[in-house]
């Protein structure tokens, strides 16, 4: 097939420049999810008659989750000879490298912190409700990861390969719509599921879907990347993949757990009538 025939991506980063202030697709799309994904917390705190007043501050702990987490994932996970021995680069976010492993970490911990003082709002009750506008923002990250030209795919002939011109002339995997587009699949499944079964939806259930089908995607998706890692070609799976194993783990474990309670508590109203 001739190089003509694929898709040629020659897109700038930058939407606009003035001076020294540039607005960047990748800035836009994060902030396009956070957003939406605020306006979706509060709908479900207003469905489930939760305490708007603590939408901003659920708001915030998840936006520091992210942002401190995937930084931190990125810098440890991905290069940590580098960072360690410059530690002060870990602080230069504007200058990109972000990593969702990090970031889900970072996120499990903000909700942690969130919760304790909310016994109306256990941990998985929080978890189940933030992970579905966290789908969409997964969607939104990828797509700034096209606009930036970055986690690219390995060289392919396939007829919608992309020929990424910031990187090189060859045409490869548009790895970031393969996922995603699975992360929007994903996000609709969470969300029909929240709308059909909210407020009664066993405590990890849209949790360890989350984790299964998110980080399952990833590890699949991954075969198809360049890795990352400055380490990656020693390793007989990425970064990317040996952090999503336990992730779907867990999300197994949640998800058998959510299915065995619902059993049990449908039991136990059988048994009373």
């Amino acid at each position: 097939m001739e190089p003509n025939h694929f898709i040629y991506w020659d897109v700038s980063p930058e939407i606009f420049r003035i001076g020294i202030f540039a607005l960047r697709w990748y800035s836009l799309m994060f902030a396009l999810a956070f957003f939406i994904g605020l306006q979706m917390i509060s709908w479900m705190f207003r469905r489930e008659a939760k305490p708007m007043k603590d939408v901003d501050q659920l708001f915030m702990l998840v936006l520091a989750g992210t942002i401190v987490g995937a930084r931190l994932g990125h810098c440890l996970f991905y290069d940590p000879a580098y960072y360690l021995g410059h530690p002060l680069e870990i602080l230069k976010i504007w200058e990109g490298g972000l990593a969702s492993h990090g970031g889900a970490i970072g996120i499990l911990t903000a909700m942690y912190v969130y919760s304790r003082k909310r016994p109306d709002q256990p941990y998985l009750w929080v978890l189940d409700r933030i992970v579905v506008p966290i789908a969409l923002a997964a969607v939104f990250i990828r797509i700034g990861n096209l606009f930036n030209s970055e986690i690219v795919g390995k060289p392919t002939t396939v007829a919608w390969a992309f020929v990424f011109a910031r990187v090189d002339n060859l045409p490869r995997h548009p790895a970031q719509l393969y996922e995603a587009v699975m992360y929007a699949v994903i996000f609709v499944l969470l969300l029909r599921l929240y709308r059909r079964y909210s407020p009664n939806i066993p405590h990890g259930y849209l949790l360890g879907l989350f984790l299964i089908t998110i980080f399952g995607s990833r590890f699949l998706v991954e075969f198809l990347k360049v890795r990352q890692e400055a380490y990656g070609d020693l390793l007989p799976l990425s970064t990317g993949q040996w952090l999503s194993i336990p992730a779907v783990i867990a999300g197994a474990y949640l998800l058998q757990r959510a299915l065995s309670a619902r059993k049990t508590h449908t039991k136990a109203k059988k048994q009373k009538r």
